[in-house]
């Protein structure tokens, strides 16, 4: 039981590495602002049309199902820690602060996407929870998913000066990188990823981000530790009914809450649709694998979605090394020239590759690279497993 449950959960966080990648095409291909400028890089209809497919099936809806993991990836570590007579708080925090390291050298030298050190400090806040009881993660992952669709229906001022100023000089820093990334050196892409402030000086910006960003993304955090305590995952075939239940409320109205933003971006509440209908349709996603699982698994394309889960950090950071010699100027300089329909494609071909290579590796060596310092760091061992606490001498003889 326990094998299979860790399986479905290796292959459901490769799954979320496919739909993060073709969502992050638009960043690799257009730029981190430039995906919401498109009309600068000339894109045909076509191309928009692929593109809103891509905002409504894939982003804001596959992170969101990496954190659902991340979270429930935590649980288990606790349990299993606490099974070998270990506490989990100071291996926990060391692992977060590896992957806040990994983030910095991430963002700095490669690409301007970086999820880890976002993830490294959202670890550290979920501390707080760890040791909560069931119930009461539900709870908080409701107040905060209720938080984040009123969040959505604050309307949206475009009369306010300052914001119209913003959104000009994210234009023109947009118009500058069309040439910059495509054409320029490592070094000239690597100053202006470490320099650039298309913002401007808005330090009430970045505050508010940073206030807001646990709220819009604890929820799938809480919900993972939840699953994880409840055992979602134990005996899948027995849970197809949750599985089936799940899919066929959550699917639709996530698709629903995100159409509404597409069709209707002026009206009231269009900004709930983006910030709700995401997490709602992560969750109809992870109902909808997990029900595809308990029906087919074990099969050849399972078990390579799983290859490339368990390698998950080292093949992340893959994508970033890909796609950057892909697109810059110091690789084969294609930003902003294939399109979104001929990204997705490129995607798919990159994500099928990672899922050849993973599963030629997994059957080599027990973990990626990546992960293997990680699991060494997190335990200080260098077998990357944590041992076994002996009993006190003296409870040893009673």
């Amino acid at each position: 039981m326990k094998s299979k449950r860790i399986r479905l959960i290796d292959c459901l966080r490769g799954f979320s590495l496919l739909g993060i990648l073709l969502a992050n095409m638009l960043i690799f291909q257009y730029g981190m602002y430039g995906k919401e400028f498109l009309n600068l890089f000339h894109v045909p209809a076509a191309e928009l049309t692929a593109h809103n497919i891509v905002v409504l099936l894939v982003e804001g809806s596959f992170m969101p199902i990496f954190t659902f993991v991340f979270g429930f990836g935590m649980i288990m570590m606790k349990e299993g820690l606490n099974a070998k007579s270990r506490k989990a708080g100071w291996p926990l925090l060391r692992r977060f602060a590896l992957l806040m390291v990994l983030g910095i050298l991430h963002s700095t030298f490669l690409w301007d996407g970086d999820i880890l050190l976002y993830y490294g400090l959202v670890g550290i806040l979920l501390l707080i929870f760890m040791n909560r009881k069931p119930k009461t993660l539900l709870v908080w992952c409701c107040i905060l998913l209720t938080l984040t669709g009123l969040m959505g229906l604050v309307p949206e001022n475009k009369n306010d000066k300052t914001a119209q100023a913003t959104n000009q000089r994210m234009e023109a820093y947009v118009q500058k990188t069309v040439t910059l990334y495509a054409e320029g050196t490592y070094g000239e892409i690597k100053h202006d990823r470490n320099t650039a402030n298309p913002m401007g000086d808005r330090p009430s910006l970045v505050l508010v981000a940073l206030m807001l960003a646990p709220i819009l993304h604890m929820p799938l955090f809480l919900l993972g530790m939840y699953a994880a305590k409840k055992q979602w995952f134990v005996d899948p075939e027995l849970k197809r009914g949750m599985y089936r239940k799940g899919m066929l409320i959550f699917l639709p109205l996530g698709l629903l809450l995100k159409s509404y933003k597409l069709l209707f971006p002026e009206m009231i509440g269009a900004g709930t649709g983006v910030m709700l209908g995401g997490s709602l349709l992560s969750i109809g996603y992870i109902m909808a694998f997990a029900l595809i699982y308990s029906k087919y698994a074990p099969s050849r394309l399972l078990e390579r979605f799983e290859a490339v889960g368990k390698l998950s950090l080292t093949n992340y950071l893959m994508q970033t090394v890909i796609c950057t010699t892909i697109f810059y100027g110091y690789g084969l300089g294609w930003f902003g020239k294939i399109g979104v329909i001929a990204g997705c494609g490129l995607a798919l071909l990159i994500y099928m590759m990672q899922m050849f290579v993973s599963s030629w590796y997994i059957t080599r060596f027990k973990s990626g690279p990546i992960e293997r310092v990680m699991r060494m760091w997190t335990y200080f061992s260098l077998s990357g497993k944590a041992k076994r606490k002996k009993a006190p001498a003296a409870a040893a003889e009673m």
